[in-house]
């Protein structure tokens, strides 16, 4: 304890910011031992149809200097979004409504559980017969995959927001309307924005499945076309950006939920 209220404030801060960097040094460690491993798989080969980590990222920048990677996902972002939107509006609201009424949740809960267990890549044929082979086909892919996990975490939250606050809301003659505004909706938002940023992570799986399974649009069509002409450094490209693109955006709403939802879990970090 004496030695922590010696500490100056510059002493204070650059230990602060050590264990940041810390951390930060970790992670970027980790990252770069990945793509060592990648290279290394690349130049023994592993396969003659896996590039080394190098030509995928020169390929890479190739198609980003050229237009390709921006204009695939300029297509790939519009179901993806419309998607989401649909998935996080209706979500919500019926996950709220089933957690607060027991009828809802006893009529769509074994729905969505199916749903959410049901292998999509199995459902898309029956997709393509009823919404054809155009954007609602993708929309509706990525609205199965994301919705149920919306759906159901809302559901919980709302299920399990804290007895005591509603006990003492309702000690204070607060009415129903009362209960779910201050008290059950404010309690449930972090494990109902979690649902949402699971709901984006699942969505961009929907959309690329749908991308390669239903029409070769996009990412799924750079995909398709760079592995059907055996361009496997373009092709490795196209997935490797999925990925690093689902990563930004899924850790950016991570570090949202934690700044305006969970700042209990700042600690640590």
């Amino acid at each position: 304890m004496a030695t922590t209220i010696g500490l100056s404030n510059a002493e204070k801060s650059e230990a602060s910011a050590f264990g940041l960097s810390k951390i930060t040094l970790y992670q970027l460690l980790s990252i770069l031992g990945l793509f060592a491993l990648w290279e290394i798989g690349g130049l023994v080969p592993i396969s003659v149809a896996f590039p080394t980590f190098s030509e995928t990222t020169v390929a890479l920048f190739e198609m980003i200097a050229d237009g390709r990677m921006i204009a695939a996902y300029a297509d790939t972002l519009k179901p993806l979004l419309i998607g989401i939107g649909i998935s996080a509006g209706f979500g919500v609201t019926l996950g709220v409504a089933m957690g607060l009424n027991r009828r809802f949740q006893w009529f769509w809960e074994p729905i969505f559980i199916v749903l959410q267990a049901a292998p999509v890549a199995a459902l898309i044929p029956l997709i393509t017969f009823i919404y054809g082979i155009g954007l609602a086909a993708k929309v509706v892919a990525v609205i199965i995959l994301a919705l149920p996990i919306i759906v159901l975490n809302s559901y919980k939250a709302v299920r399990n927001a804290s007895a005591s606050l509603i006990q003492m809301c309702q000690s204070f003659q607060g009415t129903r309307l009362q209960q779910i505004w201050k008290v059950i909706i404010p309690n449930a938002s972090p494990v109902i924005f979690a649902g949402l940023r699971l709901g984006v992570a699942a969505g961009f799986i929907g959309v690329i499945l749908a991308e390669l399974l239903i029409t070769p649009t996009g990412i799924g069509d750079l995909i398709t076309y760079h592995r059907s002409v055996a361009e496997y450094a373009e092709m490795y490209a196209a997935v490797f950006s999925v990925i690093v693109f689902s990563a930004i955006t899924v850790g950016s709403l991570e570090r949202a939920e934690t700044r305006f939802f969970r700042p209990d879990k700042k600690v640590g970090r």
